[in-house]
């Protein structure tokens, strides 16, 4: 083993994920979250099969099948007719064809696996109420009462390891808010489908839904144009606010405007990604997650790279030397997230399709049999990390 001790800042997806991995293959890890307590932000969640196949070898795959949906498909509809243009099965399809499942949870389910998961493991250490500003040796080794060999930063988009990196990269809003709020079952409109992963697709807008068992809810994001509040990723929304959402789905399906309308309490999340620069300093600091390449939620992977970012990382630094590892992770990570940023960026332009372009999306896309659109993501879901 390269590595003795390790000192993750963060305890969110990434950071859980990373210390339970570590901590798998002998490493002390230390985690430090500058909140007091555990509260993972946002709603739902969607655990492509490229992010359960680690989930499972990391011993909490089984945890979450008890609670979790496991859609029978991910379908792609009009938000102005509200009717199904395409369908990619997934469900035993998943498991059939990339060899683990497809699930949608809430965040705090995925949260508290991780973190029973970490508790267990006699080597792994989880502060909370620890605020790192500066995330220097000395600072680490004051808080963890140790050397750590490696300091990794899973401190999202607003990294503050990132900025001890020299020519790392750099915050950018994108233009786009996503608007977050959960329905309860009973309360749905009959559009709303308990079995799919549903994208309403529209001009400069879309919407995914999607259930949630375990609050029995349906978890609602709209992703449109609008001004970012700052740096918050749970801002409550003002009734100004609200109006401007409705403003962007016009057009769509009534039934649709009016999920919006009923909206109690949307939260509005600015969408910042992340462009080229350095992960590390190829000496004993790594980012992992959004605090490395923060992307647009068009391919639902945010979660599922950070997952892939952690597992891979692990192997990595207990298996050469460590300046060796941080290049190779830095390297082929790299390299796997443009590729997904890539993905994103064609589904924004294809989801958010108006006119001539939206008449050939909807003609190809009713064109195409399921297992087609399920081929196209063989690279990305059974990406074996």
């Amino acid at each position: 083993m390269t590595i003795k001790t390790a000192a993750i800042i963060g305890a969110g997806m990434a950071g859980l994920t990373a210390a339970l991995a570590l901590a798998r293959r002998g490493v002390q890890v230390h985690v430090l979250e500058q909140a007091p307590y555990l509260a993972e932000v946002g709603a739902g969640l969607q655990i492509s099969p490229n992010a359960s196949r680690i989930l499972d070898r990391l011993g909490v795959l089984s945890a979450l099948e008890k609670v979790w949906t496991e859609p029978e498909r991910v379908s792609l509809n009009s938000g102005k007719s509200l009717k199904l243009l395409g369908q990619v099965p997934v469900g035993q399809s998943a498991r059939q064809r990339w060899k683990a499942p497809y699930g949608v949870l809430h965040r705090s389910t995925l949260q508290n696996a991780l973190r029973d998961a970490c508790n267990a493991q006699e080597n792994c250490t989880i502060y909370l109420g620890k605020r790192i500003d500066g995330a220097t040796a000395r600072q680490m080794s004051d808080m963890i009462g140790a050397n750590a060999d490696l300091i990794i930063g899973a401190d999202g988009v607003w990294s503050a390891v990132r900025e001890t990196i020299d020519k790392s990269p750099e915050p950018d809003f994108s233009g786009n808010i996503a608007w977050r709020f959960t329905i309860p079952f009973s309360e749905a409109p009959d559009f709303l489908d308990n079995r799919s992963v549903q994208a309403f697709l529209g001009r400069s807008a879309h919407a995914v839904c999607y259930p949630l068992q375990e609050v029995r809810q349906f978890n609602i994001v709209a992703i449109a144009a609008g001004v970012s509040p700052g740096h918050t990723w749970n801002a409550h929304s003002t009734p100004d606010q609200k109006k401007l959402l409705l403003a962007e789905f016009k057009g769509w399906h009534p039934a649709f405007r009016q999920l919006l309308k009923t909206a109690e309490d949307p939260r509005f999340w600015p969408l910042y990604q992340l462009g080229a620069g350095a992960w590390t300093d190829h000496v004993s600091k790594v980012l992992i997650g959004d605090a490395a390449h923060a992307m647009m939620p068009f391919a639902a992977q945010g979660a599922a790279m950070a997952i892939e970012d952690a597992w891979e990382l692990a192997q990595t630094v207990t298996t050469l030397p460590l300046a060796s590892a941080l290049s190779q992770f830095e390297s082929v990570r790299q390299r796997r997230a443009a590729k997904v940023k890539a993905r994103g960026n064609f589904n924004r332009f294809v989801y958010h399709a108006g006119g001539p372009i939206r008449l050939g999306r909807d003609l190809v896309l009713s064109l195409r049999p399921p297992q087609s659109l399920a081929a196209d993501l063989d690279w990305l879901y059974g990406y074996g990390a």
